[in-house]
């Protein structure tokens, strides 16, 4: 792979990873309730299952995951309920943010696993990701580490872009005054979970 080549998927996963989608939205609504350290274990879960996604794809399961119509609906089904059911729990969470007992109250172990399973039943990352990699893979030089240099690109342009987003709704809860404005921005989230998740159930089998 020639470093024009990688350059330009430098470029291409930028672009994905800024697009705002479930990733963002749970990486925001964490680092509001639950501050960096939880972000920081959202990110990682986000990246667990983004990671998962790349192996799979490196193994030729992707291929075959983007073939199969059955799993792709029942995959897409499963995203889109969790979505949904992530944005009502949104929409009911309490309208306060009491930062100094923070740290105390969240659960980084659950939060990992939550956004690990956001991303794991997102089935458009994998099929996206099985029609991109091959774009970018020179067929005669070795396969395996031109697909462990696109797969780290992925994952550390997504760590810094999910920072970001993480910085971003630090930047948002400090203009938060009280219960109120807090409650109307978790229905916001809320909002948008949702939104993804039906967005999600809308989508085709290419």
């Amino acid at each position: 792979m020639t470093f024009e080549w990688w350059f330009a998927y430098l470029l291409t996963s930028i672009i994905l990873s800024l697009s705002p989608g479930s990733g963002a939205i749970n990486t925001m609504t964490t680092s509001i309730n639950h501050g960096y350290r939880g972000a920081a274990a959202s990110i990682a879960g986000l990246q667990t299952g983004l990671g998962i996604h790349i192996v799979l794809v490196g193994i030729g399961l992707g291929t075959l995951f983007s073939r199969s119509v059955l799993a792709f609906e029942v995959l897409k089904w499963a995203g889109a309920a969790y979505l949904i059911w992530l944005g009502i729990q949104q929409w009911r969470a309490a309208g306060s943010l009491n930062l100094n007992t923070l740290a105390q109250t969240q659960n980084r172990g659950h939060l990992f696993k939550r956004a690990v399973f956001v991303n794991l039943t997102n089935p458009k990352s994998i099929v996206f990701l099985a029609a991109l990699f091959p774009q970018f893979i020179v067929p005669h030089q070795p396969q395996v580490m031109q697909y462990v240099v696109l797969g780290a690109t992925t994952i550390i342009v997504d760590i810094i872009v999910m920072i970001g987003y993480a910085t971003l709704a630090q930047r948002i809860a400090a203009w938060i005054k009280g219960p109120k404005q807090m409650k109307a921005l978790n229905k916001v989230f809320g909002s948008l979970f949702m939104l993804v998740g039906a967005l999600l159930a809308s989508a085709r089998h290419a």
